[in-house]
């Protein structure tokens, strides 16, 4: 015979709430026709007691119901087990200090009847677990295997109101491996908190990726509109929940008041969350109900690598106006942001001087912090802009405020190629002789118009005897050799 009694459960489950007394029952029934059996209760935890003994005496074939009881804890312990030893007992009767004595001594037959694992359940357990567990990859394999028994354990006595309250704390939190285990015992992947906040918008307020992507993996909806996750997501310059929520119907939504995703990414100044939205397709000059645009956002917090990038994508919003009348540029001004004033004002004075060949109006704008390479909406600078007037002395100005020579346009233009082109041959000279390189290749064709009017002209660039004594441009910081037939 291997074992005395039978026990009517294979593993026991207490309901934790903190504070309060738990326990479970079981019963024992004694296997033997003749003998009676004295019976040991243990756990690993002392906090655990039996009730009405741990140490007991069943007479033959007799049962016995036993309880086992937690004390009030504020947490729930670890899991446990109830380890059932038995020994045959001829007297039939004993006292519990015998009892224990008997269970202690050695060399008397000891069966071990049963091992049943003993497992605190519900949501304060689960909570607990939750708040324990933290989403990190370096987590061990053995214990997230024993988080997920035991919260598979846990969920079991949770309402579907607990599973939802649950999942909230799960979103918040950032712990995707909580995630899909509540929602298939029951949780709706749209529940919501008290305030009205549904799991998906708490995980993107938290910026949990993982959690947010379970959840939409899930079946979880949203509103881009009122739920404003990717608002917040643009925000928080989070590209990767972007990436996650966003998709080419929902990237553009406007919030109540018109405001879209890529204006809170103006107005935090975020590059990357800026590329993102224009690149999925979101329109960079839309304004909201207040007439601001992206550009507005950014110029009103400062914000230069924003204001440049959202120039660069959209030249002509500088020129847009609020509801009251404001341009980007005097939104900056009463801010007190005079860095943002060549970007989105200084810059156009000096492309208009530079055309009109005012040669005085360049120093003062220069002197008052216009950028001298700054572009408009072609990627022309003022020096582009002043050789292709043939203005001479503005030309001297701009290269002399250290203008680039070679800078190319958005079709590969150099200021020495508008020259040539505009039959500007004394503008083009000079700009040889100030180290501009012939051989420029644009996106259109890698020759110089050598059939324009202008090289006729004596002393032009193109009548010069080859070799021109030029370097070619370096390569990787590396010096070419000169142009040769």
């Amino acid at each position: 015979m291997d074992r005395l009694v039978s026990v009517d459960v294979k593993e026991l489950e207490l309901a934790f709430k903190p504070s309060e007394r738990c326990s479970a029952s079981f019963r024992i029934s004694n296997l033997m026709h003749t003998m009676s059996v004295a019976v040991c209760l243990t756990t690993a935890d002392s906090r655990y007691c039996f009730a009405p003994n741990p140490y007991s005496v069943l007479p033959p074939l007799s049962s016995s119901t036993v309880s086992i009881h937690l004390p009030p804890l504020l947490s729930p312990p670890v899991s446990d087990s109830v380890l059932v030893r038995t020994t045959m007992l001829p007297t039939g009767r004993a006292h519990p200090d015998a009892l224990r004595r008997i269970f202690s001594a050695p060399g008397r037959q000891i069966f071990r009847d049963a091992l049943l694992p003993l497992s605190v359940v519900g949501p304060h357990v689960v909570k607990s677990l939750l708040f324990a567990s933290t989403p990190s990859s370096s987590s061990s394999l053995d214990t997230t295997l024993r988080t997920a028994f035991l919260l598979s354990k846990a969920i079991s006595r949770c309402s579907t109101s607990d599973l939802s309250n649950l999942l909230i704390d799960a979103a918040r939190l950032g712990n995707p491996a909580f995630v899909s285990p509540l929602i298939d015992a029951g949780a709706h992947p749209d529940s919501r908190d008290s305030d009205g906040n549904s799991a998906l918008s708490v995980a993107a307020a938290a910026g949990n990726v993982e959690a947010a992507r379970a959840l939409l993996d899930a079946g979880a909806q949203f509103d881009p509109s009122a739920d404003r996750l990717l608002h917040a997501a643009a925000a928080a310059n989070d590209v990767r929940l972007l990436d996650v929520l966003a998709n080419p119907g929902n990237i553009d939504s406007a919030d109540s008041t018109g405001r879209r995703p890529i204006h809170e990414a103006a107005s935090g100044g975020h590059a990357e969350a800026l590329r993102f939205c224009v690149r999925c397709g979101c329109d960079a000059s839309a304004p909201d109900s207040g007439g601001w645009t992206p550009l507005h956002c950014a110029a009103a917090e400062g914000h230069l690598a924003a204001v440049e990038f959202l120039l660069d994508a959209v030249p002509f919003a500088k020129y847009a106006v609020t509801r009251d009348g404001r341009t980007a540029y005097a939104v900056a001004a009463e801010a007190g942001h005079s860095h943002l004033g060549d970007s989105l004002r200084l810059g156009d004075g000096l492309q208009r001087a530079a055309r009109l060949g005012d040669a005085n109006g360049i120093r003062s704008l220069v002197s008052q912090g216009a950028g001298v390479n700054g572009r408009d909406q072609n990627g022309w600078t003022p020096l582009h802009r002043a050789a292709f007037k043939g203005r001479m002395e503005s030309v001297k100005v701009l290269i002399g405020s250290g203008a680039q020579i070679d800078a190319v346009d958005n079709v590969g233009y150099t200021p020495l190629r508008c020259a040539v082109e505009a039959g500007q041959s004394e503008v083009a000279l000079y700009l040889v002789s100030q180290g501009a390189y012939a051989n420029q290749k644009t996106f259109k064709s890698p020759f110089l118009p050598v059939r324009n009017p202008c090289f006729g002209k004596n002393n032009h660039p193109a009548q010069l005897p080859l070799p021109l004594p030029l370097p070619l441009p370096p390569v990787n910081g590396e010096k070419r050799g000169d142009l040769v037939n």
